[in-house]
This record gives C-alpha cells, sequence and structure tokens, in this order.
C-alpha cells in the first residue's frame, strides 16, 4: 500500500493547453515551464510571484538551461538556443523527422549535462517515436519503439536511464555507461493499469527513486529503485503532466496540468485543470545540470 503524501497547493492559476517540462533555475531562483500547444515559455520567480511568458508560432516540446543564461527550446523545427532578454533564436539542430507527423516531446539534460529528447507520433498510431542525444554532431538517435516519448530521468550516478511511452503505460530503465552516455538494451520497469492514468513526465529523487506524473489519473506517483510504489500524491486534476523538484533545498515538487483534450463537462469539474501546481516533500531532488558546452 503506498502512502498518500501532503496537501497539494496552487502555485501558478493558468489554463494550458499541455502544460509541461519544468524546470528549476537555481542561479536565478526560478522556475521555467511550457506550454506544448499554447505555443508559450513561463517563468515563475516564487519569492515575488511574478510569472513572465513568452509566445511562440510553433509547438515547444520542452525546456533546458545553459549555463549563461539562455535556454535550450525543442520547438517542432528543431533545436534553438534562446535569449529570454532579447528574445533572439540561434538554431542548434534542425528536427530530424517529418514535422507532418511527428514533434519534439519531453527533454532533459543527464547528470553529465548531455541533453536528451524524444519524440511523439502524433497521429498515435505507430510506435515509431525515438529518444534522441545532442552530440558534437547532431541528434543522435538513441532508443526507439515507442508511440510517445517521455519520462525521462536518469539514477543520482548516471548508471541508469529511464524513460517510458506515456501510450504503452510502460516504464523502462536502460543501463547507461555515464562516461560516454551510451545506453543498453532496455528493461521494463513498471506497467501501470490504464484505469490509474499513464505515465508522462518524470523526476528522481536523490534516493533513486522515481516520481512520475500520471496522465488522465490525477496522481503523482513514486516509485523505488526496484518499481514499487511507495507514495502517492493526488491533485485536484486529471491530467497532471511533469513534475521537477525546485527552490532552494529542491523539496517543493512542481506540478504542470493540462487542458487539452478535456470535455466542457470535465473542464467544469476541474477549474483548476492547465494549472502549475506546488507541494513540500521530505526529500530532495536530484540536481538538473545545465547543458553542457
Amino acid at each position: 500500500m503506498s502512502k498518500v503524501l501532503g496537501s497539494v497547493e496552487l502555485a501558478v492559476r493558468q489554463s494550458c493547453k499541455t502544460g509541461e517540462s519544468p524546470v528549476w533555475d537555481a542561479p536565478r531562483a526560478c522556475l521555467w515551464w511550457v506550454d506544448i500547444n499554447g505555443p508559450s515559455l513561463f517563468q515563475l520567480t516564487p519569492a515575488t510571484g511574478a510569472v513572465a511568458h513568452w509566445d511562440f508560432d510553433e509547438a515547444l516540446g520542452c525546456v533546458a538551461l545553459y549555463a549563461d543564461g539562455t535556454l535550450l527550446l525543442a520547438l517542432r523545427s528543431g533545436l534553438v538556443r534562446f535569449d529570454p532578454a532579447t528574445g533572439g533564436q540561434t538554431p542548434i539542430a534542425p528536427a530530424p523527422y517529418d514535422p507532418k507527423a511527428y514533434r519534439f516531446n519531453d527533454g532533459k539534460t543527464d547528470p553529465q549535462g548531455r541533453f536528451w529528447v524524444g519524440t511523439m507520433h502524433e497521429p498515435r498510431t505507430e510506435r515509431s517515436a525515438q529518444l534522441y542525444c545532442l552530440t558534437e554532431t547532431g541528434l543522435e538517435a538513441r532508443a526507439g519503439d515507442v508511440m510517445v516519448s517521455n519520462g525521462l530521468a536518469w539514477s543520482p550516478d548516471g548508471t541508469r536511464m529511464y524513460h517510458s511511452d506515456t501510450r504503452a503505460q510502460a516504464i523502462y530503465t536502460y543501463p547507461m555507461d555515464p562516461a560516454t552516455g551510451q545506453i543498453g538494451p532496455r528493461s521494463l520497469f513498471a506497467m501501470l493499469p490504464p484505469e490509474g492514468g499513464r505515465p508522462d513526465g518524470a523526476a528522481m529523487d536523490a534516493e533513486g527513486c522515481y516520481w512520475s506524473a500520471q496522465f488522465d489519473g490525477g496522481r503523482v506517483l513514486r516509485f523505488s529503485p526496484d518499481g514499487a510504489i511507495l507514495e502517492e500524491i493526488r491533485l485536484p486534476v486529471s491530467r497532471c503532466t511533469m513534475v521537477a523538484f525546485g527552490g532552494a533545498d529542491r523539496q517543493t515538487l512542481y506540478i504542470t496540468s493540462a487542458t487539452d483534450g478535456l470535455t466542457p463537462k470535465k473542464l467544469a469539474e476541474e477549474p483548476l485543470a492547465g494549472s502549475l501546481f506546488q507541494v513540500r516533500v521530505s526529500v530532495t531532488g536530484a540536481a538538473i545540470p545545465a547543458v553542457a558546452p
């Protein structure tokens, strides 16, 4: 039996179509996240409550940090380096897919600062999405056989990579060489029953436990390294999408959510759908490094 954790608070009231990719920016003491289909980028400064946003003209899958304060954005057309101070964009790598059928989805840096990003097959009829790693020569495909690439996280020592396929209800792990970023064959970590939601975005804590947002399940699950469900956080919305640890002590868990696909009746029942939530937890989150130069 899993333990139900403390009360969830509203951090920012919004109506994001697909809120996603929260990441804590320690130097600026702020949280970044995106609305994939807004498409928009958001910044929350918890100390003041100030929220800033930037709008884009194409789907924005995820965001990662550079040490100089610029951001890596995964736009439908490709990866760019974005300067929030000026709005300037510098191309990094073009999208390695047909943009009529695919887009970037979940992305994150591993413990060594390598940026990984997955894709999704938007018609959701083929397990043809890929997981890529950004290298000096561009995006290299490292894993596939998924429909919606999601749930990226790494064990604290960097020897185990977690990756989910939301549509398949499955969370996988891969052995990984931290020095090279090469991964081995995947193993099934957890298969979730459909009535409890689908495994979406995730985060790792300092104890090696994996936190997974359950889309359409209205909850976040904490898994032990061997796949047992230890704890559960329940939300006032069904479509929670991703989690990230933040705050000075990395013990505030931020949770994004979505309105996309909800019926008018469901939206009326969930007035906070699409908002950003937070909850204090007793464990420290693993640090997410900046993108390696």
